[in-house]
């Protein structure tokens, strides 16, 4: 993997004591203000940072704008921590989520450089590692979010929330601390808080509004054993390893997804396993403090990453990881009620996962090939029913070419992907549906989350380029189909309630298209912009069973420490 491109980065320099600073006018202000209150040191001429567009990378083969070296990884510019071979890219093959800067888990990142005050190069390195004695064993760090979001739709939901131009005001903070005891024991704690407004607005309910709520807080020990990197973390926490398009962290509300229980990890040079059992986070009742377990959601199962020999195509060394999963779901509620020809029944689902993901990385392409098998149960509420089997499946793939050596980066390639549907005809038998209850990342950038993972096809081209290493710009034009005529179409909690009975064939199988784009600004390292834009355009035959046309606009301001 050839380094990423510094010709066009802002530049540090030294003469005599003082730090010279050759980047734009913003950034100057930036390093001024560093220098004043933050007593940052010399940089190190060899300990090059990254691109701002590459301080908090997203998950997928996307998600990381740019190529970013191990040696950048591991500099005292980007906090991943020691994971050998999983270091590559933006590490979320160490099973913790994408790191740079900063992490999607803010427990994931490293700061253990900041104890030595000559490893300052920003204002607020000083909240990362604040020495609580003498030697240093024993610190704390600090740690902050801040999200602003407006957003405008036209129609929401295909128009079937009642709503005409909904704009939408959201807040969310996070504010946490982890405490490291030693070199062996961490406690990490975090609170979040939200706050949700605006005109013609719908679908706010407990994940949105917080007053204050405990959003992490659990115990991690970690100690070498047998060669491996051995970790058992116990309470409440974020769960990232599994394929972000399966679960993630509930991105789009102001409250994020996390789990209470136990994980066990060991991590190898190239090789980790993991271990996991969770029940969920009730967020159901917005008191000081509050949330308790939701005992009826469960999430338990293990995986297996490597990182495989390298190989060769076209003349090109491919870098790759192979991650084989288990993983089991038990949920209930609005997300488990399963689709009728008229209507729907609620009950309960136990689904085990049975998966993998492979993602390969050569100097002039990328690609990510993952698919998921889903064998369980539907256990009706009505017990005179008595339960279903559940076979469903999902496949999904990225490939595309990345030019690291011109000076746009770009990223061209295609996107597919396929989820499984059922049949609303039978009220019996096997329901084939595929469902992803979790909060995934819907779509790549679509953060309305009007279309979900179930019954449907997806496919179309993608784009990003990076003009300026604190810019970056992403494209995605796919056209969506129903995978059965029979099942309808789904958004992030149900079905849409327009696509059912005799609509459901009479519907049609293409869906429409769905084009989005994005336009990120890292302006420096703890403020982000980010825009996002799209639209839902469609079939005659969906507008005519009752769908509407919708776009829509997303502005998001977020601050970081």
């Amino acid at each position: 993997m050839p380094p990423a491109s510094s010709s066009r980065h802002a530049r540090a320099y030294i003469i005599g004591d003082v730090p010279k600073w050759d980047g734009p006018v913003w950034a100057s202000i930036v390093m001024v203000v560093s220098a004043c209150f933050g007593g940052v040191g010399p940089l190190q001429a060899e300990d090059k940072p990254p691109p701002a567009v590459e301080v908090m990378p997203g998950a997928g083969v996307i998600g990381q704008p740019r190529r970013v070296t191990l040696e950048q990884n591991r500099s005292k510019k980007r906090h991943q921590g020691d994971w050998g071979a999983f270091n590559w890219g933006n590490g979320e093959f160490a099973g913790f989520g994408p790191v740079g800067v900063y992490g999607v888990a803010p427990w994931a990142e490293d700061w253990s450089s900041k104890k030595d005050p000559k490893n300052y190069t920003d204002f607020l390195d000083p909240l990362k590692a604040i020495r609580l004695n003498e030697s240093g064993s024993i610190w704390l760090t600090l740690s902050g979010e801040s999200r602003i979001r407006n957003w405008y739709e036209s129609s929401p939901m295909l128009g079937t929330v009642g709503k005409r131009h909904s704009g939408r005001f959201t807040v969310r903070n996070l504010l946490g601390a982890e405490l490291h005891l030693g070199t062996h024991w961490q406690i990490f704690g975090q609170l979040n808080n939200g706050e949700a407004a605006g005109w013609n607005y719908y679908g706010y309910n407990a994940t949105w509004r917080r007053r204050l709520g405990l959003q992490q807080l659990f115990v991690r020990y970690e100690q070498k054993l047998l060669g491996a990197k051995t970790g058992v973390m116990v309470g409440r926490q974020q769960f990232l390893d599994a394929p972000s398009w399966l679960i993630y962290a509930r991105e789009t509300p102001n409250v994020q997804l996390s789990w209470n229980g136990a994980r066990g990890y060991a991590m190898w040079e190239r090789v980790r396993v993991d271990v996991y059992n969770f029940v969920a986070t009730q967020v159901t009742r917005d008191t000081i403090m509050g949330g308790g377990f939701d005992d009826g959601t469960r999430l338990y199962g293990g995986d297996v990453t490597v990182a495989l020999p390298r190989f060769s195509i076209a003349g090109q060394q491919v870098h790759s990881f192979l991650d084989l999963f288990w993983m089991g779901f038990h949920y209930g509620g609005k997300a488990a009620a399963i689709a009728q020809f008229k209507g729907s029944e609620a009950g309960t689902q136990t689904r085990q996962n049975g998966g993998f993901r492979w993602y390969g990385s050569a100097p002039a392409f990328e690609y990510d090939v993952s698919g998921v098998y889903q064998a369980g149960r539907f256990h009706s509420s009505k017990s005179a029913i008595g339960s279903r089997p559940v076979s469903a499946w999902a496949v999904r793939g990225v490939a595309g070419w990345r030019h690291s050596s011109s000076s746009l980066h770009p990223f061209l390639g295609v996107q597919a992907e396929a989820y499984s549907g059922g049949d609303n005809r039978r009220a019996h038998g096997t329901e084939g549906t595929f469902s992803a209850p979790f909060s995934p990342r819907n779509a790549t950038f679509d953060l309305t989350r009007t279309i979900a993972r179930a019954n449907l096809i997806s496919a179309g081209p993608l784009m990003s380029i990076v003009p300026r290493p604190f810019m970056n710009i992403r494209i995605r034009v796919p056209y969506l189909w129903r995978e059965s005529v029979h099942d309808g179409l789904y958004n992030s909690s149900s079905p849409f309630s327009f696509l059912a009975g005799s609509r459901l064939r009479a519907a049609g199988r293409a869906v429409g298209l769905q084009p989005q784009g994005q336009v990120q600004f890292q302006l420096q390292q703890h403020v982000n912009w980010q825009l996002d834009g799209g639209a839902i355009f469609l079939t005659h035959r969906m507008r005519q069973a009752g769908g509407k046309n919708g776009t829509y606009m997303l502005s998001t301001l977020t601050f970081r420490f």
